[in-house]
Formats: structure tokens, sequence, C-alpha cells
């Protein structure tokens, strides 16, 4: 994807009279000779939760610590409420920044330790402990006040470190993976106990996460970063239904991702074998393609009469408690994946075998043709 489009995409969001959170303009950053970052541009709109999702090394966490004033930008600049800030420290930019790794005191209580940035800054000891106690509360760890962060658990821990940044009522908080480190159950109560609290406080939440199911869960839009580049900025259901190129589609979930050429209304993947997409306007015959398709949007055998069909052969089946996965071989080298819920698992057990040969059924417009 070229920068312009990257751009257009991520800056398509508040109005001209809306001031953002956040605003990237032209952002880059280099370690010697290595860009890591490529002319960013990106607005964050006020109260909202932002997620930047990618994998490791796509320099999310990077563009976060140059928001947070924790890196030099190399060109660019960044602003806050509309205000420049690139070349303040952290302690001069209204953000606060949670870490994977807690960074609690433990010489001291839950109350202290989310008091100390207030004492800090000057707060006489009531007021900072009276603050200190309402965030506790906020984040219902009110009864462990008296508690040494010794005795906690990681997941309160992680709230104490929620507690500690908010009690500053900063413009913008910056999360970078916070949530890392916990177990899978944990984190999940955790995604929603986080979102339900960025909704109360009303501050804008700049999420870093590798976790697709992560960003899709808690956000209200997302950046999609490869290679220091955004390839998508949009809502959850955006970016998973309509993925703005082949990388977003591969990495957002699951989905089918074949190359092709687009002929007549349908991909040719083989000699002989071919998806009906429909006459897609403004894409010329001959074109190569891929065509992504998710998952749950095929069906095996029992699809409807007016669905398309492509003939396949089963090749495995991986049953996952609430589903099951089916992999099936349209030609050689395209293998596709049927996700389907097991409402009524054994007569389908009983009515395919790997090796068996079925159709394929799916809706055109399902398929989605990526350059």
């Amino acid at each position: 994807m070229t920068t312009t489009t990257a751009v257009s995409s991520a800056t398509a969001g508040p109005s001209a009279d809306d001031t953002p959170a956040v605003r990237l303009e032209q952002v880059t950053k280099r370690f010697g000779s290595t860009t890591v970052v490529h002319e960013m541009n990106l607005d964050i709109r006020s109260g909202e939760f932002f997620s930047l999702l990618g994998p490791s090394g796509c320099g999310k966490t990077t563009t976060l610590r140059m928001i947070g004033g924790f890196a030099d930008l190399s060109d660019g600049r960044i602003l806050l409420g509309g205000t420049d800030v690139t070349g303040l420290p952290p302690n001069e930019r209204d953000v606060n920044t949670v870490f994977q790794s807690y960074a609690l005191f433990e010489h001291l209580n839950v109350l202290d330790n989310v008091a100390f940035g207030l004492r800090r800054k000057g707060a006489d000891k009531k007021e900072a402990r009276r603050r200190a106690a309402e965030a506790l509360d906020l984040v219902q760890l009110g009864e462990r006040a008296k508690a040494r962060t010794r005795e906690l658990s990681g997941g309160q821990k992680q709230r104490v470190a929620l507690a500690r940044a908010l009690v500053n009522r900063p413009r913008v908080l910056l999360l970078d993976e916070p949530l890392a480190a916990l177990d899978l159950k944990l984190r999940r109560q955790m995604q929603i106990e986080l979102k339900q609290l960025q909704r109360e406080v009303g501050i804008t939440f700049v999420f870093v996460t590798h976790d697709q199911d992560e960003a899709l869960t808690m956000s209200d839009r997302l950046a999609v970063m490869h290679d220091g580049r955004i390839e998508h900025c949009g809502t959850p259901e955006e970016v998973y239904e309509r993925p703005a190129t082949a990388f977003t589609a591969n990495f957002i979930g699951t989905s089918n991702l074949m190359a092709g050429r687009y002929q007549d209304g349908a991909v040719v993947l083989a000699p002989g074998v071919s998806l009906a997409v429909g006459k897609r306007p403004g894409r010329a015959d001959g074109t190569e393609v891929s065509v992504s398709i998710r998952p749950e949007k095929l069906w095996l055998s029992d699809h409807e009469p007016s669905m398309a069909t492509c003939p396949g052969v089963l090749k495995e089946t991986i049953y996952a408690g609430a589903t099951t996965s089916y992999l099936v071989e349209l030609a050689p080298d395209r293998t596709v994946t049927v996700l389907e819920q097991n409402t009524d698992r054994s007569r389908r057990e009983e009515r395919w075998a790997n090796g068996e040969k079925l159709t394929v059924g799916f809706r055109p417009e399902h398929c989605l043709l990526l350059d």
C-alpha cells in the first residue's frame, strides 16, 4: 500500500471542527539506516478507544513511545488536543502510560502506589490519598487499599497500574500491551472491564496489541500496522469484513486468501477451477488478484440452491468444541477452511469423511478481490 492510501484511510475520522485528541503528521522514525515508522498520518478522536494492531516489529510500540515522548521523531510532528508537543518531554505532555510490566513499588501499599504521582506533582497528602481512593474504587480495588502489592494477583496489579495512570486525569492514556502477562481467562475478563472503564471515565485510550481478537473486542477503531505503515484504519467491523489489503485480510482473524486471475465475473484459481464472484466494476479481465473469503461464510454441500459453488475434496476435519473446521482442496495448492458451528455435529460426521468429494457453497458478495 502506498503512503497516500494509508493517509486517506487513517485520517478519515473527525470532522474539521472536531480537534483530534492525538494527531500524527508525517511522523517518521529511523534507527540508523532502518526506518521503522514511515510518514504516518493518523487522527485519534477524543474519547475513543483506539488500538494499534500488528505483528512484532511493525512499529506500533515505537509509535506509542513517540506519542508519549519516550522516543524522538526523525521527521514530522505530534499534536495533542491541537497543541504541538513534538519536542516536549513526557512529563510535559498531558498523557500517562501503562506498560506491560506493572512497575509498582513493593515498599508502598496499594493506596500510596496510586497516590505517588500526585505527590510528585505537589498535591498535599490528604488530597492525594482522597483522589487515589477514588481511582481505586473506579477499578474495584477500594477494599485492597492497605494491601502490599506483593499480595495482589496479576489482574489486581494491572488494576493498580491503571488506577495510578488515571488518577492524574490525563487527556490520553497510552497502554502498551498491558494484558499480555495475564492468563487467557483473566485476560478476557480484563478486556471487558477495561472497555467499560474507558467508557466510564471518557478518556482517550490508545492501546497497543498484537492480539487480533483483543483489538476487535475492545476498539472503537483500530489501525492495522505492517512494516511501519498503516495498512487499514477503521472500525472492527470494517477491518474484518472489508479489509483494504491482503495483509489485513490474512492478519485479522482467519481468511481464505487465494491468488488467481479475474475473468468474466469469476476468479480462475487453476485450469478448470474458478470462483463465481460476479461482475466487479473497474476490474479488467485478465487482472491478477487475490480473493479473500472468511471460513464462516462458506458452506459444505447443504448450502442454499441460490449460492455459487465450487467442487472440492475434504482433506481434514478439525474439531474444536463449539466449532468444526473442514479443510477442502479446490485445486492443487488451493485449499480453503470451512468453519461450522457444532449444532448438529453427529450428522455431519456421518456424512463427510476425509477424501470425500463435495461442493463448497458461498455468496459472491462475500468474496473480496484484493490487488
